[in-house]
């Protein structure tokens, strides 16, 4: 059956946001677009309702609890949004006869490989934040749904909450910034993984193998910029391209203590998507000189 409607939920997050900003190019697709006001993910009795009175082909979920320390004090919430929710949705697109691509992330492994995370390999989150994600994929897995899971990591913007906007703000304000250079990853701009997604959804009108027939086991793709690079890597590349006077100085992460302990190395293996879709990704500096220019930073 092919996809028309399309619901995105999370509008007001980064890739939300991205997807809103791009939908204007695919006007083959009826987009909904649903922040917190119009559908509450946390509460059950709310998506019930909404659900009652409204059908779509294909639902989008990029809501999410993102506050990854956050939520080592606040579990419940952590799993409300980002397994118990996402249950329900995965429910819900089943008994619609739907479709179902969710965002998750790099934080279902522990971090302690060496070599890129193939989507096969095994899970062992190291936070309340990852084990939350982790259930909500989990939950997708045990419901008959024609599915697919993205993880994705790093995620920047224009908008929101970022390690982007957070170093610009921070390095106007400071002469000397100390930035964690033992962490390595692959930085995604939220825009690219927005055309992704449609590409997908693209992909998946003209083959049966994009999403996977009912009852089978969900996709699960992964998602970043190529490249890697460290946060510190990543600081300054945001410094040079915005021309930012800022003095940067790399420190181990055990300089840098938080509540949530991050991965050491998170670089997501993308060969499946590559293959499956035929998407080109883009270079992680290029994106963010792009993402810079959208600001009014680059020069």
């Amino acid at each position: 059956m092919p996809i028309k409607t399309i619901l995105v939920t999370g509008s007001q997050g980064q890739v939300g946001q991205s997807l809103q900003q791009v939908a204007g190019q695919y006007p083959q697709y009826q987009f909904t677009f649903v922040n917190r006001q119009i559908l509450d993910l946390s509460q059950a009795d709310q998506i019930q309702r909404y659900f009652q009175h409204h059908q779509y082909d294909l639902i989008i979920n990029c809501a999410a609890y993102t506050a990854v320390d956050q939520a080592e004090q606040e579990p419940e919430s952590a799993d409300k949004l980002n397994h118990l929710a996402v249950k329900h949705l995965a429910e819900i697109t089943r008994q619609h006869h739907a479709r179902l691509i969710h965002i998750s992330t790099d934080y279902v492994f522990d971090g302690q490989g060496f070599t890129p995370y193939s989507e096969s390999e095994r899970t062992n989150p190291q936070t309340v934040y990852g084990l939350s994600k982790l259930m909500g994929e989990l939950a997708i897995q045990d419901i008959p749904v024609r599915a697919i899971i993205i993880r994705t990591s790093w995620v920047y913007a224009e908008w929101g909450h970022n390690f982007v906007k957070t170093m610009l703000k921070l390095g106007q304000q400071r002469d000397q910034l100390r930035v964690v250079s033992d962490q390595i990853g692959s930085p995604t701009y939220a825009k690219d993984l927005a055309l992704a997604i449609i590409n997908i959804v693209e992909a998946s009108q003209t083959s049966d193998q994009i999403f996977n027939p009912v009852a089978a086991v969900s996709s699960v793709y992964h998602y970043s910029n190529e490249g890697v690079c460290s946060w510190y890597d990543f600081a300054k590349a945001i410094f040079e391209l915005s021309h930012t006077d800022c003095q940067l100085i790399p420190i181990e992460s055990k300089d840098y203590p938080t509540p949530a302990t991050r991965p050491c190395y998170s670089v997501l293996n993308k060969t499946k998507i590559k293959q499956q879709t035929g998407l080109n990704i883009p270079y992680w500096k290029d994106s963010l000189r792009n993402c810079l220019e959208n600001l009014g930073e680059a020069h």
